[in-house]
């Protein structure tokens, strides 16, 4: 199982790209949690959900992921704090496989948390190669699917 994590409250114009993303996974055969992330009906306001009630949901989902030896991947092209957070929980709480999908030209620089954190893989990639990074991020999904939780990608 993947737990696919993306901007919302920081921003919603990469809703096409996740969805790129979390097609191509689910046509790999993987599958794949993405909740809002891929909505068009949630806006930069997110859910309509109590925050305590957004929180539970999406700590279970990283339970689950946890318990069948899943995978986060993450676009932190769009900086957002609830996706850092996820980030965190996930490797430091659960013990979590964590794959990062970055774009250059959407920030300054990736965050020195998330690039400096050598048990994350890192995908960089620009609009005109979209498609090479979902062939690498399969390539790199094949490659930790075998490995414990918690160790290094």
């Amino acid at each position: 199982m993947i737990y696919f994590s993306g901007s919302i409250s920081g921003g919603r114009g990469d809703i096409a790209v996740y969805r790129n993303f979390v097609n191509a996974l689910e046509n790999a055969g993987h599958r794949v949690l993405a909740g809002s992330v891929v909505s068009e009906t949630i806006g930069a306001e997110g859910d309509r959900l109590p925050s305590e009630d957004i929180f539970d949901r999406d700590v279970g989902w990283l339970e689950d992921v946890a318990h069948e030896g899943g995978v986060l991947v993450a676009d932190v092209s769009m900086p957002s704090i609830g996706v850092g957070y996820e980030i965190a929980a996930a490797r430091y709480r659960f013990g979590i496989q964590v794959i990062c999908l970055y774009r250059p030209t959407h920030s300054k620089r990736c965050s020195a948390m998330v690039a400096g954190d050598t048990g994350i893989e890192l995908i960089s990639y620009s609009d005109s190669t979209l498609a090479e990074a979902t062939a690498r991020l399969l390539r790199v999904l094949e490659r930790v699917a075998n490995k414990p939780a918690g160790s290094p990608v």
